[in-house]
């Protein structure tokens, strides 16, 4: 009954729609929200210059009876009003901005008055996404690119099972302050143009199971209790029969 719930039209990816050139982009935008945490370096020609703005986090780690201290890159995290809180600068709001805004504005608050031609690189160092439901390896994804689109990461959970369905993955992600829902077709060429083709950090993906392996699932957490049952009645049949 499974099998036969199953047809091709249900499991073949992009067999409808054309793809419509025109709405194609491989452009990506980084957009910053709250709780990213971030690494950020400043550079330059004057190395004295950007040293105030690159400070380094010391760990301990504790060895026979003595401290030892690793210097580690200072990571920035941003809060629920989309701040940071940088050296010399203060509070910075870059919360909705993208990675290129967010890059201005450090440059614009740096030159000329404290670095004279300065480089800025950001990455978000908690960068992941969230994949759930009728996949193979259901889980939370670390994505150091900080770039990956909706096939590439049901790839990275080893595809859909079977008895996932194509035609509604749904997407939530973070808008502002609100969680927006997206859905998308599989089976259609239209994910490749679809606002979330490329997904967002943050972003959870769930498959859901056809009605099929619902139907199973159901029955097989009923089959211990029908056994039992039919059980009892069996025996109540048999001594009544004797």
């Amino acid at each position: 009954m499974f099998v036969s719930c199953v047809s091709k039209k249900d499991i073949i990816y992009f067999q409808n729609d054309k793809i419509n050139q025109s709405k194609v982009s491989n452009s990506y935008k980084t957009i910053i929200k709250p709780d990213d945490l971030l690494n950020i370096t400043i550079t330059a020609l004057d190395i004295e210059a950007v040293r105030p703005f690159n400070l380094a986090a010391v760990t301990y780690a504790t060895s026979s009876n003595s401290a030892i201290g690793v210097a580690q890159q200072q990571s920035y995290l941003v809060d629920t009003n989309g701040e940071i809180d940088f050296p010399v600068l203060g509070k910075l709001k870059i919360g909705g901005l993208t990675r290129d805004e967010t890059i201005n504005l450090l440059k614009s608050k740096l030159s000329p008055d404290y670095i004279k031609e300065p480089n800025v690189n950001i990455r978000i160092a908690n960068y992941k996404i969230s994949i759930m439901g009728d996949v193979q390896r259901p889980g939370s994804y670390n994505i150091p690119n900080e770039r990956i689109t909706i096939l590439d990461a049901l790839a990275l959970a080893g595809d859909l099972n079977i008895s996932g369905q194509r035609n509604n993955i749904l997407i939530i992600r973070e808008e502002g302050n609100k969680k927006v829902q997206y859905e998308v077709d599989l089976r259609s060429n239209n994910v490749l143009t679809s606002p979330v083709y490329y997904l967002q950090q943050n972003d959870v993906v769930y498959v859901e199971p056809n009605f099929a392996k619902i139907q199973s699932a159901s029955a097989n957490s009923n089959t211990s209790l029908v056994i039992s049952i039919s059980s009892v009645l069996i025996a109540i049949i048999t001594i009544l029969t004797r």
